[in-house]
């Protein structure tokens, strides 16, 4: 893999969070003006690229891959299309884990998920059930989430406690391997199971 691609994949991997110069190098084992400049080509390559919808944005030494502006209102349609609809498995394990483990990075639902979540975490914070919750004090400050007043009123709760408690297996300080979602989900399901029965409001 070239170069190029390698820091190309590290990029899309590192979501919305970006990924410093100094992590590119020990990642690629390049140095740093090699990274620099392999940054500048990729730029140069969306740029003249007509058909591609990224960009590479940098804020101080964090890099990351946006879409260009163009593209915003199909995103944003995009997004927006489906708040009528219901979440997708995908989401309700994100949101699960997010309401258990709260304030929690995109990184650590990664973790626990073994798949990239960067998509879905958007996408719940544009229907408004999850939020910021600020960033985490550590190299890069990742961003933190939290869910949103709303999240308690889409499922029909008075406060977090009343979510129903995770199954005695569950551990949240050990779901790292990429395994845990289910946990979290499943406890989460007992909830959306209590909201659909008879005589309760949706």
């Amino acid at each position: 893999m070239s170069p190029l691609a390698q820091i190309e994949s590290l990029l899309f991997v590192s979501g919305d969070e970006g990924i410093t110069v100094a992590d590119l190098a020990a990642a690629t084992g390049l140095l740093r003006p090699a990274v620099l400049a392999t940054l500048e080509r990729l730029a140069q390559k969306y740029t003249a690229d007509q058909d591609s919808a990224l960009e590479l944005m940098v804020n101080d030494t964090t890099y990351r891959l946006v879409t260009k502006e163009a593209a915003s209102e199909l995103i944003k349609r995009y997004f927006e299309n489906p708040l009528s609809t219901s979440l997708s498995p995908a989401s309700l394990e994100v949101l699960a884990i997010i309401a258990y483990r709260q304030p929690i990075t995109r990184i650590e639902v990664d973790e626990i998920r073994g798949v990239q979540s960067a998509s879905t975490v958007q996408k719940l914070v544009l229907r408004r059930l999850v939020e910021d919750a600020g960033r985490l004090d550590e190299p890069g400050r990742p961003k933190l989430y939290r869910t949103s007043d709303y999240f308690l009123d889409y499922f029909g709760l008075k406060q977090l406690t009343d979510l129903p408690p995770l199954p005695a297996a569950a551990n949240p300080s050990d779901q790292s391997d990429g395994d845990g979602g289910d946990l979290f989900l499943q406890a989460f399901n007992q909830q959306l199971n209590q909201s659909d029965e008879p005589g309760d409001e949706a």
